[in-house]
């Protein structure tokens, strides 16, 4: 059995993957003032309802980008299952070597997903991942991170323009019935959902032209079945992608 556990700026995700398929997933807050104990009561409560024991776990797989959390859910994932705990970093994987300046910025999440994609398809990709942030990690047919692009992510933007204006409510993200929106709600629902729609088709098509042909796009993150008219630019929409590819690296440092 294997537990992979996705740090997250917004969740934290653990996943138990055994026989062929991932058993459970729970998602936790990543809440930078809670300690170790916090997390361990929480994770102790879902393998107790689960019905399964700590002892089952034989490969534990953490990847980051919350640095100040890293050392609290690294203690506490210790102190349950063993020093053993597999950390992914850039050189975690030879099988996928960083095309990009400094290998050592690129997100543990980013490197996750570009392994999964890159042992399910061999042909140039882009893993579109809908988080706190929105990234577009490009890799090649021939298994490197040629880069990645940034920017915020949808609940980001929202919670953004909240944030920094006077009159703008909060909104659920969900589709306007048009761009030229008839109340503040589908104001901001038309700008934020149907602009990012924009944005993402815009984006990837340009990643394809910079590539000099053809590249299928995979999604993946919390977010990414909500701007439902994006998914024929997709090949794949997996929310577990992440979680898929801390199994690759956890099974392939253990074969």
């Amino acid at each position: 059995m294997l537990l992979a556990v996705d740090l997250g700026n917004t969740d934290t995700v653990f996943g138990l993957y055994d026989s062929g398929n991932w058993e459970h997933v729970w998602r936790m807050r990543s809440l930078v003032q809670e300690n170790e104990a916090h997390y361990e009561s929480k994770l102790r409560l879902h393998f107790l309802e689960a019905g399964l024991w700590f002892g089952d776990v034989e490969t534990v797989v953490l990847s980051s980008v919350v640095p100040a959390l890293t050392p609290v859910i690294l203690r506490m994932l210790r102190s349950l299952f063993g020093e053993d705990v597999i950390v992914v970093g850039p050189d975690i994987y030879p099988a996928l070597s960083i095309a990009i300046d400094h290998p050592h910025e690129i997100g543990a999440d980013l490197i996750a997903n570009a392994v999964a994609v890159s042992t399910r398809y061999k042909e140039n990709c882009v893993v579109v991942d809908f988080g706190t942030a929105l990234t577009f990690t490009t890799v090649s047919k021939d298994n490197k991170i040629l880069g990645v692009a940034i920017l915020p992510g949808l609940v980001t933007a929202v919670k953004a323009l909240f944030a920094n204006t006077a009159q703008l409510p909060e909104v659920p993200l969900q589709l306007p019935p048009s761009a030229i929106g008839k109340n503040t709600v589908e104001a901001i629902q038309a700008g934020i959902l149907l602009g990012y729609e924009g944005l993402v088709k815009s984006l990837l098509s340009r990643i394809r032209t910079e590539l000099g042909g053809e590249c299928m796009a995979v999604a993946t993150g919390g977010l990414s079945s909500i701007i439902e008219t994006l998914r024929d630019e997709f090949t794949e929409i997996d929310r577990k992608l992440t979680l898929d590819g801390l199994r690759i690296i956890g099974e392939s440092l253990r074969a």
